[in-house]
């Protein structure tokens, strides 16, 4: 089934708010729901996983007692947590029906999988949102993305400020000037990431910091996340 197919359904059960729906249409859409070959999930309007179908299960490597009543934010990556939480405030305060975002999902054992990440809000008979309908996409890939996870602290506060600047474009200079070091010391702290993330020059460095999600999502000036801050 496609994802239009899905988010035509979707938008069948959330617009029939005051006319009744047709004979047997909820025990389709369940059909859909539970058959569909996507990972379909329902939340509450907190975030919260109401109920979920096999294949979410599956692909999150979890069981239906790990998933019920967890908070999906659980579920992503920290880089890309903030940027998901902000759509589903949109989706929850009515500024949007719908939004469709690249994510970033964590399984058991700090494996990592991409995903497109649709969001569909629910509205209940009182026209206020009271659920919803997430469908995740994973993509096709060979190889995992190698992301950190935030059991990993691999970076100082010293160490986040000075990538940061580093990742905005900051001269030597500027960043000794603004965090009180010696231009010596800078450069240390430069190294020092350098052999950390086992690159050999700064824009590497920035390269190798946003694929391994240290930075957050769609932030700037770029901000390193406190997930990976000792």
């Amino acid at each position: 089934m496609s994802t239009a197919t899905v988010i035509s359904l979707v938008n069948r059960t959330s617009s029939a708010v005051t006319a009744p729906r047709p004979d047997g249409f909820t025990d389709v859409f369940r059909s859909f729901f539970d058959r569909s070959g996507m990972c379909l999930a329902s939340l509450d309007p907190r975030g919260r996983v109401v109920e979920a179908n096999v294949d979410f299960f599956r692909q999150f490597g979890r069981s239906p007692s790990e998933v019920s009543g967890l908070s999906f934010y659980d579920l992503l990556h920290p880089s890309v947590r903030e940027r998901v939480e902000q759509q589903f405030a949109r989706l929850t305060e009515g500024r949007r029906a719908r939004f469709a975002d690249p994510m970033v999902a964590v399984r058991p054992g700090n494996s990592a999988f991409t995903a497109e990440l649709t969001g569909i809000a629910v509205h209940g008979q009182n026209g206020q949102v009271e659920s919803i309908t997430v469908l995740v996409r994973p993509e096709k890939s060979e190889n995992d993305p190698q992301l950190l996870t935030g059991r990993k602290k691999l970076l100082t506060a010293m160490d986040a400020r000075i990538l940061e600047g580093v990742a905005s474009g900051v001269s030597t200079v500027q960043l000794a000037a603004t965090l009180f070091l010696s231009r010596g010391g800078v450069e240390y702290h430069v190294s020092t990431l350098l052999r950390k993330l086992k690159v050999s020059n700064r824009p590497a460095l920035v390269s190798k910091a946003y694929s391994m999600g240290v930075f957050a999502v769609g932030a700037w000036p770029p901000r390193v996340l406190p997930d990976y801050v000792k």
